[in-house]
């Protein structure tokens, strides 16, 4: 059968060879590529077209032939949500799957004389996620729908028991939708930008427990709002703060920037790598802290700071990596575009007796300005002996890896959550002079597609 003979409706029997990020085993065709989903690799299966685009066919099962010894089936119930993508493949194949990930992010930048070192374990695969953002919204029967959307829609798919969240999370949202099918409270319309609710924000501290409820809101009040907050209180011990966040704009983003408390307070106290934290809806925290800590801890190890160096943490957050190694440093300076966030670092570094650390609000790409700003109110020259980086999913610009490298620190240890943009940084760091021997990735994120990793690059002497 040639590639063009395929059509919509065609039944193939196909081999899974593959499986992406979002969960879709991957077969071939006479070299055409089939994306089947609810397929691991090693599956036979009878499959029908359902696309067939230019350049690949998207399939159906019709009738499972042959199962994969490295299918499981009991990782995740949902077949609809797909926030699990990863949940038929096993554990063992799920970590190599995500150390190819890395090799190949590698292998595309040309650096394949760099070690990809086998992908270190979760500490916990279920319930690890310590935030959970789910949007809200109403059934053909009336029923309040509180979950995940469905791939490449908005069509809400139930999910409030999903196993990445602690089990306090699904009694919550349970509660929770009793009480607004109690009080009949709206939901918000995307089309027609009518009624209340979009999203609950849910956000809890590994070790204190303390837990934080965010309504996400198109408004500024929710009617009923006393005896929600009596309702939840009664409920819920754990819950130390209820707040509203303002969204009223037509917009796929959350949250937005207006919080209000309802009750009680409007952070949450962790602590991570032996630091003490606190954490406000907007600050950004690792979603899974035991790896979290694994990571921090050997970060802390690659930088080998001594008491003379000083540590330049960009993308701080709240402080966390920096004042994990404050103790092993002259000082530390964090540079983080949150305000929030820059306010809980400075805390967090008075709570834990930590004298030795400044943060700066503003983009971490603008470090530049930002730190002769610093230099000038100090009234001395920082000169880093140690730059962090712990960027979003795009990684480092090019401006900022150019000043960081004009600035000449003796190792710089990047932390990733992409590697396809950290594979391209790391490329271009090592055409200005740094070099590295290997990668480690890191289970952040089980029975999903996405992996952490830690780099460090250390500056050449000729």
């Amino acid at each position: 059968m040639k590639k063009t003979d395929l059509k919509k409706n065609d039944i193939v029997t196909l081999e899974i060879e593959d499986i992406t990020n979002l969960g879709f085993g991957v077969g071939k065709i006479n070299g055409a590529v089939v994306f089947v989903s609810s397929c691991v690799p090693g599956d036979v299966a009878e499959v029908r077209i359902i696309k067939a685009a230019s350049s690949y066919y998207v399939g159906r099962v019709e009738k499972m032939l042959v199962l994969s010894d490295k299918r499981c089936d009991t990782r995740c119930g949902s077949d609809k949500c797909h926030s699990c993508a990863l949940r038929l493949l096993r554990y063992e194949d799920e970590l190599l799957y995500k150390e190819n990930v890395i090799r190949s992010a590698f292998l595309k930048e040309r650096l394949s004389d760099i070690s990809v070192l086998p992908t270190v374990p979760s500490p916990r695969l279920t319930g690890y996620r310590n935030k959970a953002q789910y949007p809200v919204a109403k059934n053909k029967t009336g029923e309040y729908m509180i979950g995940f959307y469905a791939p490449k829609s908005h069509n809400v798919c139930e999910a409030a028991h999903c196993p990445m969240a602690p089990d306090i999370f699904a009694d919550i949202l349970e509660h929770l939708r009793s009480f607004f099918k109690a009080y009949n409270i709206s939901v918000y319309n995307e089309k027609s930008g009518d009624g209340i609710l979009r999203h609950v924000y849910l956000r809890r501290a590994e070790v204190s427990g303390e837990v934080l409820l965010v309504l996400v809101l198109n408004g500024d009040s929710i009617p009923h709002s006393d005896e929600l907050v009596a309702s939840v209180r009664a409920a819920f011990p754990e819950i130390c703060g209820i707040l509203i966040n303002v969204n009223s704009e037509d917009t796929n983003v959350i949250l937005g920037d207006e919080y209000i408390t309802l009750y009680g307070k409007d952070y949450i106290v962790d602590e991570l790598a032996g630091v003490s934290l606190k954490i406000t809806a907007p600050a950004f925290y690792q979603v899974n802290c035991g790896t979290a800590d694994l990571i921090y801890r050997e970060a802390r190890r690659l930088a080998g700071l001594t008491k003379s160096d000083t540590l330049l943490d960009l993308y701080c957050g709240a402080g966390s990596i920096g004042l994990s190694m404050a103790a092993d440093a002259k000082e530390v300076i964090g540079i983080e575009i949150v305000d929030s966030a820059v306010e809980c670092a400075r805390y967090n570094a008075e709570q834990n007796g930590i004298t030795n650390a400044e943060f700066y609000t503003g983009d971490a790409g603008g470090a530049e300005t930002l730190l002769r700003s610093a230099e000038e109110k100090r009234g001395k020259k920082i000169k880093p002996d140690v730059v962090i980086f712990d960027p979003p999913r795009a990684g480092c610009s090019q401006d900022l890896i150019d000043y960081v490298v004009r600035l000449a620190p003796r190792k710089i240890v990047y932390i990733s959550c992409n590697p396809t943009t950290l594979a391209r940084d790391v490329r271009i760091m090592r055409e200005k002079g740094y070099t590295t021997d290997t990668v480690q990735g890191y289970d952040m994120f089980p029975l999903t597609g996405h992996v952490e990793s830690l780099v460090c690059l250390q500056k050449q002497t000729n």
